[in-house]
């Protein structure tokens, strides 16, 4: 049980939320090319771009520390970064570039783990992957090369959008 949840329901609820987290955040890093800041859906990204520690309130979870775990410490700390830019620091001179840099990381964060566990669960992907896999990356040829693919991809995608964000994220419509 997590949060008084089975650990079945409460994966498809993180699942869900994870997906909402990736969604919202499309929109805010897009709209701050605009120079939009978006409050509510911004609000709504930070909300749910961490929930994946809970896991490790499960009983049958074990307490070790795996590249997920560490993988959600990096997650937490540009968490953690980009709410003392947006909320402590109010975007005020290099705080702006320094929130959009740790927003398109958390982004990037939550699109990487997405990956990872698409190529574990879904035999679209991956024939050897089940719904109860616990292996993962590296997986068997050829799906380990196309996993490097999938995820240098999405690397420099989101290594252009952060620069292209953190330049383009000024004052504008909306801001003060």
């Amino acid at each position: 049980m997590i949060v008084g949840l089975s650990v079945q329901t409460f994966t498809l609820v993180h699942v869900v939320i994870t997906l909402i987290a990736i969604a919202s955040g499309i929109i805010i890093v897009f709209g701050m090319i605009g120079s939009h800041r978006l409050p509510k859906l911004t609000a709504l990204f930070w909300l749910t771009t961490v929930t994946g520690f809970m896991f490790f309130l499960s009983p049958t979870q074990a307490k070790v520390f795996t590249p997920a775990a560490a993988t959600g410490v990096v997650a937490t700390v540009f968490f953690l970064i980009g709410l003392v830019a947006r909320y402590a620091k109010h975007l005020y001179g290099r705080w702006r570039w320094i929130y959009a840099i740790a927003a398109v990381i958390s982004l990037y964060l939550n699109v990487f783990v997405l990956i990872v566990q698409s190529f574990q669960k879904l035999k679209i992907i991956n024939p050897a992957g089940t719904l109860t896999s616990t292996a993962g990356p590296p997986f068997a040829p050829p799906t380990d090369f196309q996993f490097a693919v999938a995820q240098g991809a999405a690397l420099v995608i989101f290594v252009m959008l952060g620069l292209i964000t953190a330049i383009k994220f000024r004052r504008g419509p909306g801001l003060v």
